[in-house]
């Protein structure tokens, strides 16, 4: 099928930007580009999708699980009232309009991706929320694609899950979305103190806590309670 052979060859160009790291330096990134074509794509790919939205693009494997069935699942629970999400570039631009029926707030320490957030946006990282948002404001918190691209080190991933686990009410849910692979797994998630305070909760669209994708990057989603 023709669009299940351009999606892997999106997610082959995503896999370069998921286990490379960027030079220092523009030389650097010209050699890195002449040498490896596949990093040469995802550079490209990135710079042509930087700066306001696209139309619907092509969905990743990982982003089709996303939109199509976690998204739809939250959107149908009644309990959900008020979803925090974390990490904003051109790939979130239309998710305000998948919860049109709750309150939906955007999170992201990047000015430039102010375009691709909700109307109620935070223009600051997730270890700051308590400087925004009350104890107990949400029932749902979304952290897809921040571990391993932000939340880097011990001291900040401790600290934002922390936040998270402040700001949302009892029985309330948190998603992290992560890539599985050396490059973008900075710490061992099971060793995180205010991770750990969270229940690990078998969500009902997979029943598993953890959800691997079909993805050569490991796009993983795992799924939490606040007891």
């Amino acid at each position: 099928m023709e669009e299940e052979r351009l999606r892997k060859e999106l997610e082959g160009r995503v896999y370069w930007d998921v286990v490379s790291r960027r030079p220092a330096s523009i030389g650097g990134l010209l050699t890195k580009m002449l040498a490896e074509p596949g990093y040469a794509a995802s550079v490209i790919r990135k710079n042509l999708s930087f700066g306001k939205p696209r139309p619907l693009p092509l969905l990743t494997t990982d982003r089709l699980v996303l939109e199509r069935q976690i998204f739809t699942y939250y959107e149908s629970d009644q309990n959900i009232r008020d979803v925090l999400f974390i990490g904003c570039d051109a790939d979130t631009a239309r998710y305000e309009r998948f919860f049109d029926q709750t309150r939906f707030v955007t999170v992201e320490p990047d000015p430039n991706n102010r375009d691709f957030g909700a109307t109620e946006h935070i223009v600051d990282s997730m270890e700051n929320l308590d400087a925004y948002f009350e104890p107990e404001s949400f029932d749902l918190v979304i952290c897809n694609g921040v571990f391993g691209w932000g939340l880097d080190e011990f001291d900040n991933c401790q600290a934002a899950f922390q936040q998270a686990h402040r700001v949302l009410r009892d029985g309330g849910q948190l998603m992290v979305g992560w890539n599985d692979v050396p490059r973008r797994t900075p710490v061992a998630l099971e060793s995180i103190p205010s991770l750990s305070q969270f229940e690990k909760y078998d969500f009902p669209v997979f029943g598993t806590w953890r959800y691997l994708t079909d993805t050569v990057y490991r796009h993983t989603f795992d799924f939490y309670r606040k007891g």
